[in-house]
């Protein structure tokens, strides 16, 4: 069958004429590569956009990350939409043009773009992936949408679309009666939270630089925490060079200020990249001895930067908190025993989803009891290097209770000299630990659960 048989009722041809050379990517065809790489390759945005910011040119990085991101948030909607234009599924090679159809429906059903510039940078991006062949088919498949697009929106949206995979909303309803809400709040935008360092500033008096320069924010719960009313730029934030403030959600900010460590204790953050609940620990107690350890090198450069950036010193390390003999011994540390430590687990980080919309077409449902198990794993190795009435403080961005509740409580069956504290968050005697969910305007989904080791 032609490639042009695939089509619903084609109406129009491209105008734009046909390239001698081939072009070089545009912002469509990178996102269409990217949109590629996560859907058929499970790679996730957080590693495929930062090396494209060192390529892509600075003014065309916010589209390239808005079409990204915005693909993986509204994924089902935008599948149904290429059903009702297209006759057969795009496969094989043809895939990327599958994925293109995504970026240019995209733009039109979501974004400012003038509708002429989404369709014609959409079908010239076929150019420079060297799927010329197809652009009749992109250019007629999103020209017909434009003409028809009341129609087919009113079928797609007839009923109210989750945009999330079936197995995890299943969770959701199963272990929360506002599950409904839960994903809404997936479904939109994350507000923009600083953490302000409270060695150089209070929130108040952070917040009145940002009104000198135009940018409204508002207090919090948290003592350290504002919410900007709309995103910016981070080099457009006073002082963020010098360390006034970081960016870090309101629920995560809850890590160091719970961890309570104190100057002059050793202090294990575990699973520390990108260092965010590093840099805020060493905010508190500057004095205190803290070792950062994330088994991935490369996003211990993060942590680098951030200490550097803040003008904070700790010892930064590779190694894998399943095996912690193993990064002691590198560092003829054998003996030490830690004071406190922050175990910020691996999990499915289903409390990010509106963040890292990619989430929920990366994890699979058997994937969450394999991250229990790893859990489980790395708490019995650190607990055994915790001090004597030491503190554990367990924290993961999920919203699942194999992940939280449910492995602390086998955790306190397991592990006799294991006592669980109360959190400032709730009165319930029998909860075990405290479960943030994400909300519009509020934090992310997260979990704590603190440990005491009995002497």
């Amino acid at each position: 069958m032609k490639k042009s048989h695939l089509v619903k009722k084609p109406h129009s041809t491209i105008s734009a004429k046909t390239a001698t050379q081939t072009a070089a990517p545009s912002t469509r065809a990178i996102a269409a590569q990217v949109v590629l790489q996560v859907l058929d390759e499970g790679q996730s945005l957080s590693a495929l956009i930062p090396p494209l910011q060192q390529t892509v040119k600075a003014q065309d990085l916010p589209l390239l990350q808005e079409i990204c991101f915005g693909v993986c948030r509204v994924l089902p909607r935008l599948e149904q939409i290429i059903k009702h234009l297209v006759d057969k599924p795009l496969k094989g090679k043809a895939r990327i043009v599958h994925c293109l159809l995504l970026v240019g429906l995209y733009q039109l059903v979501y974004l400012r773009v003038p509708t002429h510039a989404a369709v014609d940078e959409t079908v010239n991006a076929a150019k420079s992936l060297k799927t010329e062949c197809w652009r009749g088919l992109v250019n007629a498949v999103l020209r017909r949408f434009l003409r028809e697009q009341r129609d087919i929106l009113a079928v797609v949206d007839k009923n109210w679309q989750t945009l999330h995979p079936e197995w995890f909303v299943d969770k959701l309803k199963k272990n929360y009666p506002n599950w409904r809400a839960i994903i809404e709040a997936n479904n939109q935008k994350p507000p923009m939270w600083l953490r302000v360092n409270e060695q150089k500033y209070t929130p108040e008096t952070y917040r009145a630089l940002l009104a000198e320069q135009g940018i409204e924010a508002n207090t919090a719960a948290h003592p350290n925490a504002l919410c900007l009313s709309a995103p910016n730029a981070v080099l457009k934030l006073p002082l963020f060079a010098e360390g006034a403030v970081t960016v870090q959600d309101l629920s995560a900010q809850w890590a160091a200020t719970l961890l309570e460590a104190k100057n002059d204790e050793w202090i294990l953050d575990a699973c520390a990249a990108p260092g965010g609940k590093t840099t805020h620990i060493l905010e508190l107690a500057p004095q205190a001895k803290v070792i950062a350890l994330d088994v991935e090198a490369h996003r211990l450069k993060r942590v680098e930067e951030n200490l550097a950036r803040l003008h904070q010193r700790a010892m930064v390390i590779c190694g894998d908190a399943s095996r912690p003999d193993e990064w002691l011994a590198q560092i003829d540390q054998r003996t030490l025993l830690f004071d406190r430590i922050l175990l910020d687990a691996p999990c499915s980080a289903t409390g990010v989803i509106r963040r890292h919309p990619d989430i929920k077409w990366l994890r699979q449902a058997t994937d969450i009891a394999q991250l229990a198990e790893l859990q489980n794993k790395i708490l019995h190795a650190l607990w055994a290097k915790l001090k004597p009435n030491g503190i554990l403080l367990y924290a993961t961005c999920s919203v699942l209770p194999e992940e939280n509740r449910e492995q602390i409580q086998t955790f306190l069956n397991q592990q006799a000299d294991a006592e669980l504290l109360p959190l400032p968050f709730t009165d319930e005697k029998s909860a075990v630990g405290f479960q943030f969910i994400p909300t519009e305007n509020g934090g992310d989904g997260f979990y704590y659960a603190k440990l005491r080791k009995r002497a």
